[in-house]
């Protein structure tokens, strides 16, 4: 059995000499390898230290009343040491810290101490954070009861025991568990860095467990999304099919608006007006980061929003489109695709992608582009927007333009004659 390791050091701490001369004494509490430290409230001239015997030389009253507090400063934390350990709980320096200031409350619990910043967060929403981001805080804490009580067989745990191991093992349960990819576990687990740097600086612990552990998420492949003509297949595609039509149709605005699914299912009939010049937009704060998106709406959007305006379906729900689960709409997506005889994968995020590169495609500016789509940083919308062999074509097509009329080509050769010049043509086809 492993016996954990723990010291007990006081000493002078003489950077931090004040306006008397006097420095502050501390103790030193190490449990293995990781230390905190505790001022006495004791004050001493440093040349009066003894740093071998950890305390004053001197006899007069208030240096023996200095070694007196430092006596009994080594008694409590011994005692708390044992008492930690009859508790059956870790006795980690922290844990010894908190004790010696708390001496009659019980140490932290992990789960209850998330819950009440879980219940925190969701007072944030609006003013600090949005309502997805809170959440994901009570989504992180159902995972962490049951990865609790299934790993160590506990409702709850003390917060000084929340190491590196219990985060790494949370991650694989994440992934097996609850089948969640490396990126989708990264993100819901930054929740998790997040309270436990709060408990940091509340002084409840004294180091992160994420100290090790990276948060680094995968770069994503290229996602998906479709050509002008791959968009017109699917828009003129004829349907017997009303829950097909349906799908389209919402995926269709989606492609020719730059929604998010979730915009799209939380679209109102408030969120579209008119300017003075008769155009339609869509004004409409993002689900995600409540940035306000402005989209004006092309003719063939107009033509979608009117063909469901009495619709049973969205009178009854009072939305503007017949929006299924994003679930569903994902399944029903993937069939889509096989009857337009499209071989790539159609969620309803392709069709935000979708839009970027076909605005971009057809010389959309890109600030222009993030206003629609809702980001503050351009950098973001870049993100979205690829760019095609075809507009790659035309752009290196106009920068040739502009160079053969810039370029004063002369007919005579400067040097030499033409036989100087070197032989720059291609081989034909037969020669090969």
């Amino acid at each position: 059995m492993q016996r954990n390791t723990f010291k007990i050091v006081f000493f002078c701490k003489k950077t931090k000499i004040n306006k008397k001369g006097k420095a502050p004494i501390y103790v030193r509490i190490t449990t293995d390898g990781v230390s905190t430290e505790i001022f006495t409230k004791c004050q001493i001239e440093p040349e009066h230290w003894n740093q071998r015997a950890e305390r004053s030389l001197r006899r007069d009253k208030v240096d023996e009343q200095i070694n007196n507090i430092i006596t009994t400063f080594r008694y409590n934390i011994l005692a708390v040491y044992d008492q930690l350990t009859k508790e059956g709980k870790n006795p980690t320096c922290q844990a010894i810290k908190l004790r010696l200031a708390n001496p009659y409350e019980e140490t932290r619990a992990f789960l209850a101490e998330f819950s009440k910043y879980a219940e925190k967060r969701q007072g944030e929403v609006g003013t600090r954070i949005v309502k997805r981001t809170a959440e994901k805080y009570f989504r992180m804490l159902r995972y962490l009861r049951e990865y609790t009580s299934a790993k160590y067989k506990k409702e709850d745990l003390p917060l000084e025991q929340i190491n590196y191991e219990y985060v790494d093992g949370l991650y694989t349960f994440l992934q097996t568990a609850h089948n969640c990819h490396h990126n989708g576990a990264i993100t819901i687990m930054r929740c998790l860095r997040t309270f436990m740097l709060f408990c940091i600086r509340n002084e409840w612990i004294e180091k992160t467990p994420f100290q090790h552990f990276k948060l680094h998420e995968e770069k994503n492949k290229e996602k998906a999304h479709l050509t002008k003509d791959e968009l017109d297949t699917i828009i003129r595609k004829p349907l017997n099919n009303t829950r097909l039509e349906r799908v389209r149709d919402v995926f269709a605005f989606c492609c020719l608006t730059g929604l998010a699914f979730s915009d799209a299912a939380n679209l109102r009939t408030e969120h579209l007006s008119s300017d003075d010049k008769g155009v339609w937009w869509i004004h409409k704060p993002r689900e995600k980061t409540s940035i306000m998106s402005q989209i004006p709406l092309l003719p063939y959007s107009l033509k979608i929003l009117e063909k469901y305006r009495s619709d049973r379906t969205t009178k009854v729900n009072g939305k503007p489109l017949p929006v299924l689960s994003n679930q569903c709409m994902n399944a029903y997506l993937k069939e889509l695709a096989g009857i337009c005889n499209i071989d790539k994968t159609l969620t309803t995020h392709v069709a935000r992608h979708t839009f970027a590169c076909l605005a971009v495609e057809y010389g959309m500016p890109i600030d222009v582009l993030a206003k629609i789509l809702g980001h503050t940083d351009p950098n973001m919308t870049r993100h979205y927007a690829k760019f095609s062999e075809d507009l790659i074509g035309r752009e290196m097509m106009k920068i040739g333009d502009i160079i053969i009329k810039t370029t004063q080509l002369s007919s005579e050769p400067r040097r030499g004659g033409a036989a100087d010049r070197p032989d720059i043509s291609f081989p034909t086809a037969t020669e090969i």
